[in-house]
């Protein structure tokens, strides 16, 4: 597998990341090992984690376990030196923490902790979860009001957290930084702020990016450019719409929508599974069995061809589901196909 560098850091990593934010919950340990085992036969050495996994759903007694799950790998295997990990520290929720934002204190805190449940004296990239003045992820774009921020408090929080970020790396337990669910004004505050402190640049942000949803495209696509930062490109399956599978109100046993429902939830994939998104999802489809191509592989070497840095980050919650996926590794997307898929992007934009 190829290897890309994160931003401006000296962090290495695969093409292609394996996310594992179900690891406890609805994969099992011994078949996440599997899953990792896999990955790193196929050089897929990239993992990303967070302090608040395993999700589906999210629980205060469950905090912390898909890093356990990870130490424990690192640990049986002694291949912490052949793989890159990335975790993140949550941001404000009455689940942790009283619902209190992080601040650098905290960040150093819990960066020992995570280290703990990794079994690991470092972590390749860390990561802020979510923006403590508040995000626009997630569905909340239809509601964003960024009235109520104060950008000094902003700019001292930042200064704050990535004073904290630089005595981390000078100790040696984390190698680069990142952001998660940043906007355009966010991603530059924290570059310029860094740059001002002499501080760990951010390297790389993680944010939805998918056939389906493309905010990245434009603003956010262009900062990142010019202040070489790389995408971790979460969710490119659409939480598994683009795989087809809930075509004609099918809702697979075990799926995200399954298990959701299951919890009582309203199984919408967090507003994802709107009617405009399945019609999306269908045109998709249809278009990559045209070309035959698997729906599955075709979003994910999609993402590769995007004009700025991008690592996609595909989770499976079974060995099977990896399988799939790897299986479509390596095969580049026809230049005929890459048009057709920016034809259908025009005629379905922003379908949730």
């Amino acid at each position: 597998m190829n290897r890309v560098r994160l931003g401006g850091s000296d962090v290495e990593v695969s093409e292609i990341c394996l996310g594992t934010m179900t690891y406890g919950n609805q994969t099992p340990q011994p078949q996440a090992h599997a899953q990792m085992d896999r990955a790193v036969e196929i050089g897929m050495t990239f993992f990303d984690c967070a302090e608040m996994y395993p999700v589906n759903p999210v629980k205060t007694e469950t905090f912390g376990i898909s890093e356990q799950v990870i130490g424990e790998w690192l640990a049986k295997n002694s291949r912490r030196d052949q793989v890159e990990i990335a975790t993140k520290i949550t941001g404000p929720t009455q689940l942790i923490r009283d619902g209190a934002p992080f601040d650098g204190k905290t960040v150093l805190e819990c960066i020992d902790k995570s280290l703990t449940r990794l079994q690991s004296d470092y972590i390749d990239l860390y990561q802020l979860h979510w923006p403590v003045r508040g995000s626009y992820a997630f569905r909340q774009n239809w509601t964003y009001n960024p009235s109520q921020q104060s950008r000094q408090a902003t700019l001292d929080h930042m200064a704050d957290v990535l004073e904290a970020l630089a005595q981390a790396r000078k100790a040696g337990k984390i190698r680069a930084a990142g952001l998660s669910n940043e906007s355009a004004w966010g991603l530059t505050r924290w570059c310029d702020v860094a740059d001002r402190l002499g501080a760990p640049r951010i390297a790389a942000i993680q944010n939805e990016y998918s056939l389906l949803y493309r905010q990245y495209d434009t603003d956010l696509a262009e900062t990142a450019v010019n202040e070489d930062v790389t995408l971790l490109a979460y969710s490119p399956l659409a939480a598994g719409l683009l795989t087809g599978k809930y075509a004609d109100g099918n809702i697979p046993a075990q799926s995200r929508v399954a298990v959701d429902k299951a919890a009582g939830g309203m199984g919408n994939l967090g507003g994802r599974k709107t009617n405009r998104a399945e019609a999306a999802v269908a045109a998709y489809v249809d278009l990559a069995r045209k070309h035959g191509w698997d729906p599955v592989h075709m979003s994910i070497a999609w993402q590769l061809t995007r004009p700025f840095k991008v690592v996609p980050i595909i989770g499976a919650t079974d060995f099977d589901q990896l399988q799939h996926m790897v299986a479509g590794f390596g095969k580049p997307l026809p230049e005929d196909l890459a048009k057709a898929i920016a034809r259908l992007h025009r005629e379905h934009p922003l379908p949730y």
